[in-house]
Formats: structure tokens, C-alpha cells, sequence
């Protein structure tokens, strides 16, 4: 990637709150201008960009899900922050429809948005943020988040398990592909992280558990994740394209 770090124009989807909104805290403090995407959450979003370190940052929003929304979000990222070297995926839905309890016509709509949001608005983001890096000559990172639940199955959740499943597949594709044009693309596989959407379960009768599923006892913080996001968005990591990174403290082993 032939640009300096710091100083990346950097866009992150799904940024109002949680993971996102520590990914572009991450970046922020490390000097880079940062688009905060939302969907819905705009006062969130707002929050999220007032606490960003530096200054150059930018709110975008859209549905992610929707091929022009997709467009017009890279679009409105690229001309804030004068365009766009880094792109990390986050923008996810995770609603639960186990199999043997969930109406089928839930179960349809619920399979149709997992995918519509998950899968096809990453491959419409990315599709987006390449073609823009490969007119700037540039080059760039696409930062895949993906999850522990691709690999271990999700029960409850088998939609999300299938798509963050074809979310790593998709960067290791496009890793090969966009690797002539200096176009490094990497996962995360998060396992369970505090966010304010799961304080509840940590809180209440089933937080014991899920902090026992990691031999540290513990679940990670988004902030721990979001490193791991900056490091594969770095120059340094260019080696590591096409990677999913387990980031789940030993609660799920795999070969």
C-alpha cells in the first residue's frame, strides 16, 4: 500500500455503536479520517463521531443490503474523506430463529435479511471500495468482520453462522483477486465480546457461561477486537491477506 500510516481515509460500516463504533475509535486515534456508516441508529452514530480522536471525520448512512444504498454510501465516503483506502465490513444483523421452534415464513424472511445484509451488502461495499482503490492507484485493506459461529455453528442462530461463514470465503477470493493492485483483504473471527447489545447476557443467569467458554474466564472487548482490525489494516500486514483471524481466547480450536 503505497500511502503512510497514519492518514487513511478510512470507512467503517455499521459504526454507530459496539465493535463498529471501537473500530473507528482504533483508527481515529491512530490519525486516520474516518466515515461513520449507519443504517438507522443516526444518534448513535453521532456519538460515535463526536468521540473520535482528530478531526476530517465524516458521517454516511444507508442500507448497506441495497445495491444503489451500497453505491451511494462508498460514494458519499469517497467524496468526504477525498476517497477511501480502507474498508472494514461490520455491518451485520444476528437475529435468533433456531430451527425447530421458528415458523417457516420467519424463518424465510429471517434467511433472506441474514443474507441481504451479512453477505451480499459486504460484496457490495467491497466491490465498491476495490474499484475506487484501483482507480487511486493506490492500493488499500478490506478488514472482513466475520465470526467464531462460521466455524462452530450457531444453533439458534444458523443463518448468522452461514453467512459469516461465506463472509471469510468471500475476502479469501477477493484476496487472490484484488492482490495485483496492492489490495490486501482479511477476516476477523470474533468469538463472544462485550457490546451493549449483549449486556444483558453477560449480566443476567447465562453470563457465567459464556465467560466460561474461554479458558480465560472472561469475554473479550471490542476494543481487543478492534486492534486486531487496525493491525490487518496496516502496511505491515500485507503478508497476512487472506487470513481469518481467530479472535476468540482459546474458546474455539480449530486446525
Amino acid at each position: 500500500m503505497n500511502l503512510p500510516t497514519p492518514g487513511r481515509r478510512v470507512l467503517v460500516s455499521g459504526a454507530s455503536r459496539g465493535l463498529g463504533r471501537a473500530v473507528a475509535r482504533a483508527f481515529a486515534a491512530a490519525g486516520d479520517r474516518v466515515a461513520v456508516h449507519y443504517g438507522s441508529r443516526a444518534e448513535e452514530a453521532r456519538e460515535t463521531l463526536a468521540s473520535l480522536d482528530g478531526t476530517g471525520h465524516t458521517l454516511v448512512s444507508g442500507d448497506v443490503s441495497d445495491p444503489a444504498d451500497a453505491a451511494r454510501i462508498a460514494d458519499a465516503a469517497a467524496e468526504a474523506l477525498g476517497g477511501i483506502d480502507v474498508l472494514v465490513n461490520n455491518a451485520a444483523v444476528n437475529l435468533p430463529h433456531p430451527p425447530a421452534t421458528t415458523p417457516y415464513e420467519e424463518w424465510v424472511a429471517l434467511w433472506q435479511r441474514h443474507v441481504s445484509v451479512n453477505l451480499l451488502g459486504t460484496a457490495y461495499l467491497s466491490h465498491q471500495a476495490a474499484r475506487a482503490m484501483i482507480g487511486a492507484g493506490t492500493g488499500g485493506r478490506i478488514v472482513n468482520i466475520g465470526s467464531r459461529g462460521a466455524f462452530r455453528g450457531e444453533p439458534d442462530h444458523p443463518a448468522y453462522g452461514a453467512t459469516k461463514a461465506a463472509v471469510h470465503a468471500l475476502g479469501q477470493s477477493l484476496a487472490v483477486s484484488l492482490a495485483p493492485h496492492g489490495i490486501g483483504v482479511a477476516s476477523v473471527a470474533p468469538g463472544f465480546f462485550a457490546t451493549e447489545r449483549v449486556a444483558p447476557r453477560l449480566t443476567g443467569p447465562e453470563g457465567e457461561a459464556i465467560r466460561a467458554q474461554s479458558p480465560f474466564g472472561r469475554v473479550a472487548g471490542p476494543e481487543e477486537i478492534a486492534a486486531a482490525v487496525l493491525w490487518l489494516a496496516s502496511p505491515e500486514a500485507e503478508w497476512a491477506s487472506g487470513t481469518v483471524l481467530d479472535m476468540n481466547g482459546a474458546s474455539y480450536l480449530r486446525t
